[in-house]
């Protein structure tokens, strides 16, 4: 089932400079993690836009956790 999430967001080298976005659409996934972070509700940004899935959000949140779970080597 995550993958599935993972699958909406797509990286393409000549759009949005090259950052991840939504179903190709030109709003990245930090557009939305900036939203989410200034206390939009996901039902206000769903009204906002209207060409976003609820699933949208969710494989963003998913995308940036993942971002952030791997391990950190530090050279000795």
């Amino acid at each position: 089932m995550e993958s599935l999430a993972l699958e909406r967001i797509t990286v393409n080298p000549v759009q949005c400079g090259g950052r991840p976005c939504i179903r190709g659409m030109r709003i990245r996934v930090s557009d939305i993690l900036e939203l989410l972070a200034a206390g939009e509700s996901r039902e206000q940004i769903l009204a906002d836009y209207p060409y976003l899935e609820a699933e949208d959000i969710t494989a963003t949140l998913l995308y940036a956790a993942r971002q952030f779970d791997h391990p950190i080597l530090k050279a000795a």
